[in-house]
């Protein structure tokens, strides 16, 4: 990753991020670094109390905490309402994402009627299909492949090996991480005798603005009209998204997750790990599903679900606890039946008290 050369204030860093200075505003910093790992040239940050507690025994140069805290701490201080949001665009400053590469590369491949804006990097090997269109400072790494008919808005970068086909739309600040495939055909068949037969799958990807797109993710074409993935979305690597599926604006899908074709994900979204998403289903805005939920019906804004099938996250929290017990259930549900099977023939299970003794 690319490092920025020379110093920065802590001062100047403190009015990036609109933050409030305590301590040397003019201590020179030099780069970003994990709390433990940080040094007299480093800045980090603190925002767990567990951390806070630590900051009289801090290494770092700067530290940026919350606004509130008024401890004590040998480092200068840069206070904010959100650290971890403000040290993210200090890291920003310090390690901006610089390609190694400049221009077009002799060895790429530019077919006809290419609109190309200014300061455009393309890497060897790239592939650029008849008609399309790339914004200013789009930056496209090595041994990418770009289909006809493509276009792809200002300031977006798509790393090595990733695949965009025939008349996909990407939008500006888009970020694609390698080996993904963008307008794949959507798993479209249809039962003729004992065979399958394909449906041609017609339709485009549409990505908006600001979405990052992890690596290995698979994001089919719609059979009509747009797979469509909203402005601001981001996906973990090895997500699978499939025909005429929306993806509401500013949600956030991680690794391993299916969609199936045709469901409606609302928007601020949380969709854990290697969940499953049903065909045709609508998943309200700011709706949680849980990791590996397998989830079978339409769920409600708002709502936090996990299991399979879905339920209420709490209700599911009580049934894991109920599970380890089942063996032992089982065992006193079996000794109960065996002490009952008696009484249900009518006979007296009773001991008289004269006989017992």
């Amino acid at each position: 990753m690319n490092e920025h050369h020379g110093n920065i204030t802590v001062f100047t860093l403190a009015e990036h991020v609109g933050g409030e200075v305590a301590g040397n505003p003019d201590k020179p910093i030099s780069g970003a670094a994990a709390f433990e790992q940080a040094d007299e040239q480093s800045i980090t940050f603190a925002d767990k109390p567990a951390i806070l507690k630590k900051l009289r025994d801090c290494r770092a140069a700067a530290v940026v905490v919350p606004a509130d805290f008024a401890g004590k701490c040998p480092a200068a201080l840069i206070r904010c309402e959100h650290p971890r949001l403000a040290f993210a665009k200090i890291m920003a400053l310090f390690y901006p994402r610089r390609p190694s590469i400049s221009g077009i590369s002799p060895t790429a491949s530019i077919g006809r009627h290419f609109d190309c804006g200014q300061e455009v990097v393309i890497g060897a090997h790239a592939f650029i299909g008849n008609d399309v269109i790339i914004g200013n400072r789009v930056i496209i790494h090595p041994g990418v492949y770009i289909g006809d008919s493509v276009a792809i808005g200002d300031d977006t970068q798509i790393f090595p090996n990733v695949t965009v086909m025939d008349h996909c739309i990407i939008g500006r600040r888009a970020v694609i991480h390698p080996g993904t495939v963008i307008g794949s055909d959507g798993f479209g068949f249809t039962p003729e005798g004992m065979r399958h037969h394909k449906i041609p799958q017609t339709g485009i990807v549409e990505i908006e603005d600001d979405v990052e797109i992890g690596a290995c993710n698979t994001i089919d074409r719609a059979t009509f009209g747009r797979t469509l993935i909203r402005e601001g979305v981001k996906t973990d690597n090895m997500v699978h998204i499939a025909h005429n599926v929306t993806i509401g604006a500013h949600s956030i899908i991680v690794a391993q997750v299916g969609i199936a074709g045709s469901a409606s994900i609302g928007s601020h979204v949380t969709i854990a790990g290697q969940a499953g998403i049903g065909g045709h289903l609508e998943i309200g805005d700011g709706a949680v599903i849980g990791p590996q939920a397998g989830v079978a019906r339409s769920v409600a804004p708002g709502r936090v679900v996990s299991g399979t099938p879905e339920m209420d996250h709490r209700v599911w929290l009580r049934v894991q606890r109920v599970i380890p017990q089942l063996p032992e259930l089982k065992k006193r549900i079996f000794d109960l039946e065996k002490r009952l099977r008696p009484m249900e023939k009518g006979i007296d299970v009773h001991v008289d008290a004269e006989t017992d003794e």
